[in-house]
C-alpha cells in the first residue's frame, strides 16, 4: 500500500534493494559491479530517481536472480516508468498535486480500467461543460483561469481513449449519477447524450447500477483499478478520499477490489440496458 507519488518506481526500488540483501551485496558493492556510483544504486531504491529497464536487468543479472517470472515483472516495472509514456502533464505541474500528477501516469499506460462512480460521471466521460461544473464545485476558491486549466487536462486524459488500440474501459455509474442535476439541464442532457454516444463494444463497457438493485458492496464508496500489460501483479486500485488518494497494489487489496467489480457488473443492466436506461432518464423517464 502507497500514498502519493511515484508508486512503481517505490515498488521496483523495494524489490532491488530486497534482492541486493539477498544476494548479500552493500549497496557500494552493487555499484562497483555494474560500473556505477553508489548514489545511483541509493537513488533506485528509495525511489529518488527513474530507472531503465537495461539497468534493471543488469541488477538482475549482478544479484543472481534466474526466475524469469520475477525478472519480467520489475522491468516491467520499469518500462512502465514515468519514462515511458509522453508526460504532457508535466506542464501542468504547477498546479495538479503529485497524487493526480501519478494517477494520470498510471491511466495513460494501462491496457484495462475499471471503474465505479456513485456520484459523478467518470472523468474520461465527462463533457467540457460537465467538467467545469464539477470541478467549479470540488475546489472552491480556484479562479476562473485554474478552473479551465483543471478542465483542459481533463479532457486531454480522454485522449487515452483514443489510443490505437484503445483501453478496455470498464465503468459501472449508479443511477444516482443520471440524476444528479450537474450544472443544470442543459449541462445534463448534454452529458447524457455523450454517454450514450461513447459507449462502443471495442473499448468502453458503460453500465448503470439501477436504484431497484437495492444494497450492494460499491456502497462502500468509488473507486478505479488499473492493469497493465503482461503481468496482473502490476494492478493497482485508487481510492480518492477529500484530501489525497491511497494506492493498493497487495495481491489481497488488489483481488477483494477485482471481485467487488465483478459483483457490481452482475448487479448492474447489461450494457444494451443501460444505454436504453441513459436514454430513458434524459427523456423523463
Amino acid at each position: 500500500m502507497h500514498r502519493g507519488p511515484a508508486v512503481r518506481r517505490r515498488k521496483l526500488g523495494g524489490e532491488l534493494r530486497r534482492l541486493r540483501l539477498a544476494a548479500a551485496l552493500t549497496s557500494g558493492q552493487a555499484a562497483r559491479r555494474a560500473g556505477w556510483n553508489q548514489s545511483k544504486v541509493s537513488r533506485i531504491e528509495t525511489a529518488r530517481s527513474a530507472v531503465k529497464s537495461d539497468d534493471v536487468r543488469l541488477l538482475l543479472d549482478i544479484y543472481e536472480v534466474a526466475d524469469p517470472a520475477l525478472r519480467d515483472l520489475l522491468v516491467a516495472l520499469a518500462d512502465l516508468g514515468p519514462a515511458a509514456v509522453d508526460r504532457w502533464w508535466h506542464a501542468y505541474r504547477g498546479l495538479l498535486p503529485p497524487t493526480y500528477r501519478d494517477f494520470i501516469s498510471l491511466e495513460a499506460q494501462a491496457c484495462r480500467m475499471r471503474t465505479l462512480e456513485n456520484s459523478v460521471v467518470p472523468g474520461l466521460l465527462q463533457t467540457p461543460e460537465y467538467a467545469r461544473a464539477v470541478t467549479r464545485a470540488s475546489l472552491e476558491g480556484l479562479s476562473d483561469t485554474e478552473i479551465g486549466e483543471l478542465v483542459e487536462v481533463r479532457l486531454t486524459r480522454q485522449d487515452v481513449l483514443r489510443r490505437d488500440p484503445p483501453p478496455r474501459f470498464e465503468a459501472v455509474v449508479d443511477e444516482a449519477v443520471l440524476r444528479r442535476p450537474v450544472g443544470g439541464a442543459a449541462v445534463m442532457d448534454g452529458q447524457l447524450d455523450h454517454l450514450v454516444r461513447s459507449a462502443r463494444p471495442d473499448g468502453v463497457d458503460l453500465r448503470v447500477l439501477p436504484f431497484a438493485a437495492g444494497e450492494h458492496i460499491g456502497l462502500t464508496g468509488p473507486f478505479v483499478m488499473f492493469s497493465f500489460p503482461g503481468n496482473s501483479d502490476l494492478d493497482v486500485v485508487v481510492v480518492d478520499n477529500l484530501t489525497s488518494s491511497l494506492y493498493l497494489e497487495g495481491k489481497e487489496d488488489v483481488k477483494a477490489y477485482l471481485d467487488a467489480f465483478s459483483s457490481l457488473q452482475r448487479h448492474a443492466l447489461s450494457p444494451e440496458d443501460s444505454l436504453d436506461f441513459i436514454a430513458g432518464v434524459r427523456h423523463g423517464a
